[in-house]
């Protein structure tokens, strides 16, 4: 499957800018999880998360639902953490929901999936980690994903 189509720094810019409330398919409640990690950094960062996990009730104290035909509020972006597998369900669920995209963590690539999302009308983004690519348009990448506030030239251990 090519991913060119679907990593445009563009649509990435614009569905970062114009999102406010993404749900989380897979939001983990471990706090070791890279699924919880980009949830509460989404949420520290202004947008509305609302956890999918049909295993719990409760993440980041958000009210849980076990799919996303079940979330009560318009979506803006359905960010997934599943295997690729489970991907054209979950793209299906997205157009009927009326989402506006479908982001695909690292590794979540599924050609049946985003076809369905395409087609759908979603903008579709695959292969990407939507906290990596908010920390790089935003201006807050630091190797721990926190945002320091110091800028500097001056080299490890020079100091």
């Amino acid at each position: 499957m090519d991913l060119q189509p679907y990593q445009d720094t563009l649509a990435i810019q614009r569905v970062l800018r114009t999102a406010g409330t993404i749900a989380v398919v897979g939001l983990s409640s471990n706090p070791l999880r890279a699924s919880y990690f980009v949830g509460y950094y989404l949420k520290r960062h202004g947008y509305r998360v609302v956890p999918v996990n049909p295993r719990e009730t409760e993440i980041l104290g958000e009210t849980c639902y076990p799919s996303l035909r079940d979330v009560p509020v318009p979506v803006d972006v359905v960010n997934v953490f599943r295997a690729p597998d489970a991907l054209p369900g979950i793209a299906r669920d997205a157009v009927a929901i009326g989402a506006k995209a479908l982001w695909c963590q690292y590794g979540v690539i599924n050609s049946d999936g985003t076809r369905i999302a395409d087609e759908g009308g979603l903008t579709v983004v695959v292969d990407r980690c939507l906290k990596v690519e908010h920390a790089r348009y935003a201006g807050r990448m630091h190797w721990l994903g926190f945002n320091t506030q110091r800028i500097t030239s001056v080299r490890a251990g020079l100091q």
